[in-house]
């Protein structure tokens, strides 16, 4: 049974035809949470154009952030995260607080001319492979990487916890990788080329790999974030918890 089965489904009208949301530094990952704090005119109407129609807005990652605010379409990474809309809160000013969860992996085949003050794309859904070969071998997989994570989070309790219940659950090899990806305070570039691997095996391969090299500065990741819950961020209701840590735009 897969938990995020009832908030990570698109739409059986969608055409690959997105909003694009694009922010420097931020990497959006399927099956994980993100706040935003949206005041921008442009990506106010984005928002609104969003919530009465798909509740979907398409995060992309600036290639160079120097170049924000310089051009007037700076460019972005072809891989792309489709998220949805699970919380929204309007504040004075015409500001608003919105939750998206990560719904699906996509790769940019063209940026779309529009009228409208926001970006716009045409995108090919990527969807998850998993070797048939590999079926035996995965629940080792997913053991290796949950302990390769556990040996760099603090030793607390619920955190050790959470692992402890996630090595005997049922949440797959993908969207465990993925939760980790994002999580962790790996450089842009990395969590790119995580988003972009389908193979599933692969990208756990490759997430163990860049744990264990040891360049992961924790220290960069703010109090509440080093006290991982990977059960609660993944799954956490829809309430209207703000603020949290925001990314504006």
């Amino acid at each position: 049974m897969n938990p995020f089965s009832d908030v990570t489904q698109l739409p059986d009208e969608f055409d690959g035809q997105v909003r694009l949301f694009p922010l420097p530094g931020l990497v959006m990952f399927p099956h994980a949470m993100q706040p935003l704090h949206i005041f921008e005119p442009r990506y106010v109407e984005m928002l609104r154009e969003s919530l009465a129609t798909d509740q979907l807005i398409t995060m992309a990652t600036y290639l160079d952030a120097a170049s924000v605010g310089e051009a007037e379409s700076p460019p972005v990474a072809r891989t792309v995260c489709i998220g949805k809309i699970v919380s929204h809160a309007e504040l004075a000013g015409d500001r608003h607080n919105i939750l998206i969860v990560g719904v699906r992996r996509a790769k940019i085949r063209r940026e779309l001319e529009t009228t409208r003050p926001f970006r716009s794309a045409q995108v090919d859904l990527i969807d998850d492979f998993y070797v048939p070969a590999a079926t035996g071998q995965r629940n080792e997989l997913k053991r290796r990487l949950l302990t390769s994570f556990g040996k760099i989070i603090p030793p607390k309790a619920g955190s050790q916890q959470s692992l402890h219940e996630l090595m005997a659950g049922q949440m797959g090899v993908g969207p465990i990788t993925d939760i980790i990806a994002y999580t962790l305070p790996f450089e842009p570039e990395d969590k790119l080329k995580l988003l972009e691997m389908s193979d599933v095996d692969a990208r756990a391969e490759h997430l163990i790999w860049l744990i264990d090299r040891g360049e992961i500065n924790l220290q960069s990741v703010s109090s509440s974030e080093k006290d991982v819950d990977l059960q609660e961020h993944s799954q956490r209701s829809s309430d209207n918890q703000f603020p949290p840590p925001f990314s504006a735009n």
